[in-house]
């Protein structure tokens, strides 16, 4: 199988209602409506796969390359 490179993703809250997803790295709150990225070591958290299952958040999309950087950065500065 090749190896493919993990990238982050763009997810949605497509709930009526506000949602919690506590994974390992942060605690992400989604309103209604509400988009997010994720980095591609969240994408594979036990807690956001859940909410992924139930159709709690969905994907929107793949993250830019430029995005998962600027994500990646912004939690690193919060540490």
């Amino acid at each position: 199988m090749a190896n493919r490179k993990r990238k982050g993703m763009l997810i949605k809250n497509t709930n009526p209602r506000p949602v919690s997803i506590s994974m390992s790295t942060r605690t992400i709150t989604l309103h209604p409506g509400d988009e997010e990225l994720v980095t591609a070591e969240e994408v594979l958290d036990e807690s956001l796969r859940e909410f992924l299952q139930v159709r709690g958040v969905s994907i929107v999309r793949p993250a830019l390359d430029e995005e998962e950087e600027e994500l990646k950065q912004r939690l690193r500065s919060k540490k």
